[in-house]
């Protein structure tokens, strides 16, 4: 006897609402007696992280941790049918004819996780080289929408969805008959904001040394005395902003140039040029992965671009100061986020998270002999939403909006009681709502925001109502590219493991005001 699991694949992967269709084909050379075949849609988020070291001299290690969470799951009995139970008793068996026997099965992707209080013995075993390791029940679960399939931490951390199908047979000696498909997930993106003007952005000032400016000698008491001319004055030093600017609220698609503006404003009077020399944008994602009590933070960077080797000057010779110089987008607009990108998510014991790093090299010099001519890098960082870009249908808008308009209509004291709680939230890193005009600029490092604000555990991030999707098909509109990648988060990509990383000091992150035109352009793009 042998079973088989063919699943339809109309597209490269799967989203929510979609239909999840196939049949389960079990192929027979003699009489074969079975109890049933159920068919599962499983997802899976499991993490395994190892302890520390009990002693500096000793190697081993505390036992691993393993934690694993059903985010959904779904049985259907293919066979008996109902017909067929209604006729016979809860335990009887059947025997099949040799042959194929096809049984279909059909399943729609919900919006929501619905993590299992507790799961199987089987879904709790772990298998690391010869020891065996049990991971032990959960005892917190988050609601939050199906997060994407997820890989590239061997051992560690995986999100993954399958289709399993068991041929129960009715002898406690006989070996159930199992198949398996897997399929990825991506799953639809949370309602957008409406777009505004407004920018949130993160500036850096940088002052280059002065030019041919020696350090001064110290004064004695009697110096003036001597001196007999007055000491020439000191040329003023280049003085430069670097803003890298997002739409508010920032976010960035999966397969789509990032919208970033950066700009390079002359903060002093000095008469020295401003040269583009280098630059580079850099999205990392920050992992977090969670076994119970144990909990590291993995990096991975994506190179979006890098220019070098350039000599663009930006400024003119009359000036004059607050100038701004938008450096051109050329060098990032043609390039798409990898397809290896997943969209920010949270579920129970895996996070994903992104910042964008810019790096911009400018000095006052083209010479290759001076220290001027080296070009320094001013290094800004602004954390960033990714989106899978997979728009929900506007018949869902419009539920959703609509159920939500009957839930505030309700009288109070009338229904299920508002289990919703509020909270005061910390300084944010980038703030949610727009300022106030009266709060003024943050000092470096700091970040403006409102002294507090109420963050509503439910609502926070918006998610999908599951009643509400059970009414619509499946998603009618275009389908981003994503590739689960097998090794450590791609080929050519950087991995390292950090600490939750709190951005650099000298970053300053704050709502700017509603966009505007440059007062002077930087010329037409330089051939790198």
């Amino acid at each position: 006897m042998s079973v088989q699991l063919q699943l339809d694949r109309p597209h490269a992967h799967f989203t929510n609402l979609d239909v999840v269709t196939g049949k389960v084909i079990l192929k027979l050379v003699a009489d074969e007696t079975v109890s049933s075949i159920v068919v599962k849609l499983e997802g899976e988020s499991k993490s395994r992280l190892a302890g520390p070291r009990i002693t500096y001299s000793d190697a081993r290690t505390r036992k691993p941790e393993v934690e694993v969470h059903k985010i959904l799951y779904e049985v259907k009995e293919v066979f008996p049918s109902e017909e067929i139970k209604k006729q016979t008793s809860s335990t009887a068996s059947y025997t099949l004819a040799p042959g194929s026997h096809d049984y279909p099965f059909r399943f729609k992707l919900p919006f929501n996780n619905d993590c299992a209080s507790t799961n199987s013995l089987l879904s709790n075993l772990n298998f690391s080289g010869m020891r065996m390791e049990i991971a032990r029940d959960p005892g917190h679960h988050l609601k939050r929408t199906l997060p994407p399939s997820l890989s590239g931490f061997p051992g560690e951390a995986e999100i993954r969805y399958y289709v399993k199908v068991t041929v129960v047979r009715p002898r406690f000696y006989q070996e159930n008959y199992r198949a398996i498909s897997l399929f990825t997930f991506f799953p639809i993106e949370p309602p957008r904001p409406k777009p505004t003007d407004e920018e949130t952005y993160a500036r850096r000032t940088h002052d280059f040394q002065r030019d041919g400016a020696a350090p001064r000698p110290k004064k004695g008491l009697f110096s003036a005395l001597r001196s007999s001319s007055a000491t020439p004055p000191a040329t003023e030093a280049l003085k430069v902003v670097v803003d890298a600017r997002l739409p508010h609220p920032p976010i960035a698609t999966c397969n789509e140039p990032l919208p970033l503006r950066v700009l390079v404003k002359k903060a002093s009077a000095a008469s020295q040029p401003i040269y583009l020399r280098y630059v580079q944008v850099e999205l990392i994602a920050y992992t977090s992965i969670r076994a119970h009590h144990l909990q590291r933070t993995e990096a991975g960077r994506w190179v979006i671009a890098s220019v070098g080797n350039m000599s663009k000057r930006l400024d003119k010779p009359d000036d004059p100061v607050e100038t701004e110089y938008p450096v051109d987008n050329v060098y990032w607009k043609a390039q798409q986020l990898p397809n290896t990108v997943a969209p920010t998510f949270e579920t129970c014991n895996i996070s994903r998270r992104y910042e964008l790093e810019i790096r911009i090299g400018l000095s006052p010099s083209l010479s290759a002999d001076s220290k001027k001519g080296q070009p320094v890098i001013v290094a800004l960082r602004h954390p960033i939403e990714v989106y899978s870009g997979i728009a929900p249908p506007p018949a869902l808008l419009e539920a959703m909006a609509a159920h939500r308009n009957s839930a505030q209509q309700q009288p109070a004291g009338s229904g299920r009681p508002d289990l919703r709680r509020t909270k005061t939230m910390q300084p944010p890193q980038t703030p949610i709502s727009p300022l106030p005009p009266t709060i003024g600029p943050a000092k470096l490092g700091e970040y403006v925001s409102p002294a507090s604000a109420t963050v509503d555990d439910e609502g926070a991030p918006p998610s999908y109502e599951d009643a509400i999707g059970d009414e619509m098909g499946p998603v009618d509109g275009r389908r981003r590219d994503y590739d689960v990648p097998d090794a450590a988060f791609g080929s050519g990509i950087e991995k390292e493991r950090v600490a939750e990383s709190q951005g650099s000091s000298s970053d300053v992150i704050r709502l700017a005001q509603p966009r505007q035109p440059p007062s002077s352009t930087g010329g037409p793009p330089p051939s790198s």
